[in-house]
């Protein structure tokens, strides 16, 4: 564990104790929310033929009616399904202050059971915003490594970890401001 390399981060994550395949409900949601974040609008923008037709475009204009669009797909979704919640009930809260690649990452306090499963969720200070479902292990009590995410998860999270590595250098060499 020595040579795992952590850097500041603020990330509120929901959890609780469950292994990936065995705990039905984990599963579902886990599953669900691949398909939320890659919705049918995503998937037609990825297509080679979309890219051509929208090589033109101005690309932030675009990024921003997609997301509109999928905020409108969110809360329809929430209408339709009346009480029932978007998200699973998770029994464990906390704050994730640190982060490092291959999905290790601290609590602030400790709250996990050191070599125990877990299922959670946060979400990423990245756009669009979504919500990010995973299985983790429980390497300390505040320490953790991440075992199951999606592939597209993964890269956002790599992202998020260097861009808290390049506030960290910014921080150490005095410049507050990040342009």
């Amino acid at each position: 564990m020595d040579s795992i390399r952590l850097v500041n981060a603020c990330l509120t994550l929901f959890f609780e104790e469950g292994v990936y395949k065995e705990e039905q409900r984990f599963t579902h949601e886990y599953e669900e929310l691949s398909v939320l974040n890659d919705d049918t609008l995503g998937a037609w923008l990825k297509s080679s033929k979309t890219r051509k037709e929208v090589q033109e475009s101005d690309p932030v204009l675009l990024a921003l009616i997609i997301e509109l669009h999928r905020k409108v797909d969110v809360l329809t979704r929430m209408v339709e399904q009346k009480e029932q919640p978007l998200h699973l009930f998770l029994e464990g809260k906390t704050t994730i202050h640190a982060v490092g690649y291959d999905g290790y990452f601290e609590c602030d306090v400790p709250v996990l059971k050191a070599e125990k499963s877990y299922y959670g969720r946060f979400t990423l200070p990245n756009f669009p915003k979504r919500v990010t479902p995973l299985f983790f292990q429980a390497l300390s009590p505040t320490l953790a490594k991440i075992t199951t995410m999606h592939h597209e998860d993964e890269r956002e999270w790599d992202t998020y970890v260097a861009s808290c590595e390049r506030a960290m250098i910014r921080e150490m060499k005095g410049l507050d401001d990040e342009y």
